[in-house]
């Protein structure tokens, strides 16, 4: 594998556990299939998610695709999610109802208790769920927990590609190492998954799209900042992700998401489209520990 198809089969920011043995990881298949139950809780990283996944599940023909619920709390720890008085936005009832497939997590920094006691109380009520936790950008640069340790302000004019990537390494094995410790804790018939296509997606939209010149090659176009949560690229990368990890089967070929209509010309939107698909599905498939093969 070269170095730049080793970088792009990286771009990702998810962690996940499976809960559901058997599942269908092939690409192709006969019919769509069953639409999953999905309920997401996280800060604003993630819940712009739900809405463009709902539009690749239906283009994908999975009609009972369904987003039960969220709990957004923008810049939210998970914990702050289960402690929100009188379960406002009805998490805990959801998952205790064993009416879910899918929970969705995105969390900042660890440790955060919210993210065990989330997995304990669905694995408890709904044995058969399968939960993924979406990691973080270091919002800026470094891998220290910026709430508890004052981080000086990155010089984003000059990148420096190298200690970038070391930082994200080191936090993206804490992840790795924490869905581990979650899996062994909560001793149920499960396996995590930690494809991570979204974990350098700003890497993946700092290429020119096909046919138009980079703009500067000093400053990511996406960049691992809130600003990040602007760019249709990344958020489309994100989705085309868990599409590939919830349903195990690759986007490629599927129609451009009305989320990412109206970036470039209809040309090169289809060739970005195509290409992020791409990202995703090879990200998710060479992740050890996701759990799809795309055999």
């Amino acid at each position: 594998m070269t170095k730049v198809t080793r970088r792009i089969s990286t771009l990702a920011l998810l962690v996940g556990l499976i809960v559901a043995p058997g599942w269908a990881q092939g690409q192709e298949a006969a019919a769509p299939p069953k639409g999953q139950r999905i309920y997401s809780i996280g800060h604003s990283f993630h819940m712009f998610m739900p809405k463009i996944l709902d539009q690749i599940a239906k283009s994908a023909g999975i009609v009972d695709h369904q987003q039960v619920g969220a709990s957004g709390i923008g810049g939210s720890y998970v914990i702050q999610h289960w402690d929100v008085a009188d379960d406002k936005f009805k998490s805990k009832a959801v998952l205790t109802s064993g009416e879910l497939d899918v929970l969705t997590i995105g969390a900042l920094y660890l440790p955060d208790e919210g993210i065990e006691n989330f997995v304990r109380l669905a694995s408890e009520k709904s044995p058969h769920i399968r939960v993924f936790g979406q990691e973080f950008w270091l919002p800026f640069d470094v891998n220290v927990n910026f709430r508890k340790e004052k981080a000086p302000p990155p010089d984003r004019e000059v990148y420096d590609g190298k200690k970038l990537r070391a930082e994200h390494d080191a936090y993206f094995r804490e992840i790795d190492e924490h869905v581990r410790m979650l899996n062994e804790n909560t001793k149920a018939n499960r396996r995590y998954s930690s494809p991570r296509p979204v974990r350098r997606c700003w890497r993946c939209a700092n290429r020119s799209p096909p046919g138009r010149p980079r703009a500067s090659r000093s400053r990511p176009t996406c960049s691992p900042t809130p600003s990040a949560t602007r760019s249709r690229r990344c958020k489309v990368l994100v989705a085309y992700v868990y599409f590939a990890q919830i349903y195990g089967r690759s986007p490629v070929g599927l129609p451009v998401p009305a989320s990412l209509n109206g970036t470039f010309n209809e040309e090169t939107t289809t060739k970005v489209n195509r290409l992020l698909q791409e990202i995703a599905w090879k990200a998710v498939t060479e992740h050890p520990l996701s759990g799809v093969t795309g055999k």
